[in-house]
């Protein structure tokens, strides 16, 4: 049987490059399901949504609503419902800033980094397993292909303006 998704990519290109294409999107399908099964083994159990809004405000605190419905490219109805789950569960505080009073700002509280922590710590042990699989040529393969591939992303972006 082919793997998931294969049987709906189209044929491959001369070069190779669909079929390669199509082995990368299997294997990002592949890492996102180890990381949602790993992030499910935590003490608190966040859906991947809830994690999302988590990184996104560790990487920006202090955000609004309105930033951080933007970075997770949704509405602010379900932002704001999504945040009323997180600070139920001790994980964000809601804070006037400090320059408009009428303006909240979104803050992970310790509960929330230290859950944070130790999702990135359980998807790290995870995904370590996996490599230790790796024949050691393959994991050497598999290095330098993802460097590889981070540099062509990063021209990429380059070339784009971004």
């Amino acid at each position: 049987m082919a793997p998931h998704g294969e049987a709906d990519r189209k044929p491959a290109q001369a070069d190779g490059t669909d079929t390669v294409a199509g082995r990368i999107a299997d294997a990002v399908d592949g890492l996102s399901e180890l990381w949602t099964t790993v992030a499910a083994e935590a003490s608190v159990r966040l859906s991947p949504h809830q994690l999302r809004a988590l990184h996104a405000l560790e990487a920006a605190p202090g955000a609004n609503l309105t930033m951080l419905a933007e970075r997770l490219d949704a509405g602010l109805p379900t932002v704001s419902r999504l945040c009323d789950r997180l600070e139920a569960a001790g994980l964000l505080l809601r804070e006037a800033a400090p320059h408009n009073r009428r303006e909240i700002q979104l803050r992970l509280t310790t509960h929330g980094r230290e859950v944070l922590a130790e999702v990135a710590g359980l998807r790290s042990r995870a995904l370590t397993e996996v490599v230790r699989g790796l024949e050691p040529d393959d994991r050497a393969a598999l290095e330098q292909g993802l460097r590889a591939f981070v540099e062509a992303q990063q021209d990429r972006a380059r070339a784009e303006g971004g």
